[in-house]
């Protein structure tokens, strides 16, 4: 998500620094040394997808990835979101420096909720796990995106062709997609590098929640 400066209200906007601030923290202690190039492959991964950007009202409907950052590197994709966010902000101004927290936690906590269904659905064949958590991934965000454009001002979801309703109406093709390309690539790397898909913490995530 790219959403601009100003667009949300200051407490929805300092509610989500605080999130996302903890979440990289967390996620830095807990990152080993060994774990950092591909966290590097992903963010890169992330940075030029979300630079295929359609503006539509106060933010841009762009591929997420947010499946395929939740299932390999669960907690971690703080990391590699933050790091393309920036990027994003200081080489081509998409997005705000204010709302780097809103835009991370909109593409993360989808994200870590997709690891989470994938991990747990093991009666399923990894292709359509992997798909159906990248689809709601994109979901996900989604409504959580509208969740905090109606907590800053309801004029958001006033009108038939409100920002809300177009949104909506952007992402579901994306969310097919996403759904697609995350079953793809999981599906791939099963096959050819299952020790991606085989973190302590997405084991840890998986039994604790799952």
């Amino acid at each position: 998500m790219h959403i601009a400066d100003g667009v949300l209200s200051l407490p929805v906007v300092g509610a989500a620094a605080a999130v996302a601030g903890g979440g990289i923290l967390y996620a830095v202690k807990k990152t080993k040394a060994e774990e950092v190039p591909l966290i590097s492959l992903l963010s890169g991964a992330f940075f030029v997808f979300a630079l295929i950007s359609i503006p539509i009202g106060p933010t841009t409907v762009h591929p997420l990835l947010a499946g395929l950052l939740g299932i390999i590197l669960g907690m971690q994709a703080f990391i590699a979101v933050i790091i393309g966010l920036v990027l994003h902000v200081l080489l081509f101004q998409h997005g705000g420096l204010t709302t780097l927290g809103v835009n991370l936690i909109l593409v993360v906590i989808p994200a870590l909720m997709a690891g989470k269904l994938f991990y747990s659905m093991k009666r399923l064949p990894v292709f359509a796990r992997a798909a159906l958590a990248g689809g709601l991934a994109v979901v996900s965000c989604v409504l959580l995106l509208i969740i905090l454009l109606l907590l800053s001002d309801p004029v958001y979801g006033e009108g038939t062709f409100s920002t809300i309703n177009i949104l909506a109406i952007a992402y579901m093709p994306l969310a097919a997609v996403e759904a697609l390309l995350t079953g793809f690539a999981v599906n791939f790397l099963y096959k050819t590098r299952p020790e991606l898909l085989q973190k302590d913490r997405m084991k840890e995530l998986s039994e604790n929640g799952g």
